[in-house]
């Protein structure tokens, strides 16, 4: 071997021990940490079959495709609220959901003394916009029209019945719709069919004044039954599920669900669930999170319709029977004359 070659060899060989030794010496970079998106939820508890559990669902749908952490603190009563938004601000969460009506004050003073952290609250919007909070409302009434129609349709005693938790306006737009949407009802066919627990024209009707007592659900929905009504939508999450058992219980009237697909997410009761008004919470809380992780997030406040699918009337799966082909057609040329504007609601 030529001295030459040597040289080059021995060169070679002290430049890659030298290369060797600085990678062992050079520390590999840390894993940058993973965006965390964090839910404050209502009192009806995450597990609610209702409005937590379906924004819950948004992030969990978010930790499944986009590979992000989701974490939540339950509120048990309305002073959770405050500590459990300001827990997560120090956890340093990059999206805080919190979820409800009620939880409107608190966010908007967590949001206002911390404007570098995004927040989206779920059936709320500020106006003035707030720059770091993206409300998710819901034009409910438009699929409770539906449902209201539904109901009139099929009621065999000419009276169906709704009641609300509490009287705030993400509870009310709900009865409004249903009210409407029996009258409407009345109107095309010349009927008669009376809406119990709640007239819109001056905002007197049933509620139980929360939305965790299933007890209260049950003995609504017996003085409903009691009074006639054989088709009954609470809106009250999981008080609304005391109504259902009350109702399985007397055999002879049906459920129309709220917020989620009840035939799905309260299966106990799938088979006298009618049909559910919803709210599709998981798809606006999956995009507000999307939003703060590609940085398109903005406030203001993103509406749901039966236009963009934000709401919807769910199937009627097993009770599909009792809806005849007429009726059924007839609500969907009524979802279609919603949408483009030939049937006003706010009549």
């Amino acid at each position: 071997m030529s001295k030459k070659l040597i040289v080059v060899l021995s060169v070679l060989m002290i430049a890659a021990f030298v290369l060797s030794a600085c990678a062992k010496a050079t520390p590999a970079a840390p894993a940058a940490p993973k965006f965390k998106a964090c839910e404050v939820t209502d009192t009806g508890g995450v597990d609610d079959k209702s409005f937590n559990a379906t924004a819950w669902k948004g992030v969990t749908d978010a930790m499944s495709q986009l590979g992000i952490d989701g974490k939540y603190l339950e509120s048990k009563e309305v002073a959770d609220f405050e500590p459990n938004i300001n827990a997560f601000v120090q956890e340093k969460c990059d999206i805080i959901i919190t979820v409800g009506f009620l939880l409107g004050d608190a966010t908007k003073a967590a949001a206002e003394a911390n404007p570098g952290v995004k927040f989206s609250i779920v059936d709320y919007g500020y106006d003035p916009v707030i720059p770091n909070v993206l409300g998710q409302a819901f034009q409910t009434d438009e699929a409770a029209f539906l449902a209201g129609y539904l109901a009139a349709g099929v009621s065999k005693t000419g009276k169906v019945g709704t009641f609300g938790g509490m009287q705030i306006p993400t509870v009310t737009i709900f009865m409004d719709g249903f009210y409407k949407g029996v009258q409407y009802y009345n109107t095309q066919k010349g009927a008669k069919v009376e809406v119990l627990g709640w007239t819109p024209a001056d905002g007197t009707g049933l509620f139980t004044n929360d939305f965790s007592d299933q007890q209260k659900g049950n003995d609504m929905a017996t003085s409903l039954m009691d009074e006639g009504a054989d088709i009954i939508m609470p809106v009250a999450g999981p008080v609304g599920l005391g109504a259902a058992a009350a109702v399985k219980a007397r055999g002879n009237a049906y459920i129309i669900g709220v917020d989620s697909d009840w035939y799905l997410t309260a299966p106990d009761y799938k088979d006298i669930t009618l049909t559910s008004v919803m709210k599709l919470m998981d798809v606006t809380t999956l995009n507000a999170i999307k939003a703060a992780m590609d940085g398109t997030f903005k406030g203001g406040t993103t509406m749901g319709t039966l236009a963009n699918g934000g709401v919807a009337l769910a199937p009627y799966h097993d009770l599909s029977s009792m809806v005849s082909a007429d009726l059924s057609k007839e609500i969907d040329t009524i979802k279609a004359g919603i949408i483009d504007g030939s049937i006003k609601l706010a009549q």
